[in-house]
């Protein structure tokens, strides 16, 4: 049995999040992760308050553990999604695309326990300071938009930054990586793409089929001179897309127009032409579809081996 600070904090049973993926993590994928033992996510994504409502009260009803909901700053209703939070009695709320310190006391306040995403140390520090109950420090080999620093070298420095607890997120597809994660100095992991096959994840088959069938060359980054890269699987819109972004006459505003929905149709359409397919890197260690239980147990008793043969190094 893997427990660790985190259980206790957050009140589940395995120290393991599932990723607030924007037109993938519904109610029904964060209730089946928090029924698991886990700490299942909504994502608001760009949606607006009415919808977000109707997702937790959804949750509520298909599970009585604690669950969390992810918050793109940037979201245009983002103010009344932040009342919407604390007057649902969220329990978590995870947060990212921008600095989480206007709504940070409002939350707190509200009993809720605010873990913001961070792609290095700097914003980790500002996280602490303004009363983050942990941070979730986050690699580029994550799936969808991404830092520049990879999960290895950021985890440590940010353990190193803070005295608040750290989760660690990108990359991480196995218990060889939630131990390694652990290791680190991390009391938990983030984790997205390897939640994507579950049987609960409501995303268009093309989509599960596409990560199940990838290598471990199969992701790439695309959107670096928009100043947001993302991560997604190799297929004709990503190669598209990165063809008409290295071509130093296409307009900024044309390749934001064209990658706008560009999630949205991958998981609802499952269209490898118009769609979006983000992955992480780990993408190429999924080999089948499980149901999220079967998930969670399985890399909780592959984190136990390896944290158990750890001691043959030791002489």
């Amino acid at each position: 049995m893997i427990i660790t600070p985190l259980c206790e904090l957050l009140n589940i049973e395995f120290p393991i999040l599932q990723g607030g993926m924007a037109w993938i993590s519904d109610a029904q994928l964060a209730a089946a992760v928090s029924n698991a033992g886990g700490l299942g996510i909504i994502s608001s994504m760009n949606a607006d308050e009415n919808w977000l409502r109707q997702e937790i009260q959804k949750a509520k009803s298909l599970t009585d553990k604690p669950f969390g909901v992810n918050v793109m700053l940037m979201n245009p209703h983002v103010d009344q999604i932040a009342q919407v939070l604390i007057d649902e009695h969220v329990a978590v709320v995870t947060t990212g695309a921008g600095n989480p310190g206007k709504f940070m006391k409002l939350w707190i306040d509200a009993g809720i326990k605010v873990i913001p995403v961070v792609p290095s140390t700097g914003l980790a520090r500002f996280s602490e300071r303004a009363g983050a109950t942990a941070v979730i420090a986050e690699g580029g080999e994550s799936g969808g938009h991404v830092g520049e620093m990879a999960t290895l070298p950021l985890v440590p420095q940010v353990c190193d930054a803070v005295s608040i607890p750290v989760i660690a997120a990108g990359g991480i597809g196995d218990g060889r990586g939630i131990a390694a994660a652990l290791m680190l100095g991390a009391v938990g992991v983030q984790l997205g793409t390897r939640f994507l096959v579950a049987h609960e994840t409501n995303i268009h088959e093309n989509y599960k089929d596409k990560i199940i069938k990838a290598k471990d060359i199969d992701t790439t980054l695309s959107g670096r001179s928009l100043g947001h890269p993302v991560r997604s699987l190799k297929t004709t819109f990503s190669k598209d897309f990165i063809r008409a972004e290295n071509d130093p006459t296409t307009p900024k505003e044309v390749l934001e127009e064209y990658g706008r929905g560009a999630l949205r149709i991958a998981a609802q359409e499952g269209d490898s032409q118009k769609g979006c397919f983000m992955a992480g890197q780990i993408a190429g260690m999924i080999k089948h579809k499980q149901s999220v239980k079967d998930i969670i147990l399985t890399l909780a008793k592959e984190t136990e081996t390896v944290l158990k043969g750890g001691l043959r190094w030791v002489k």
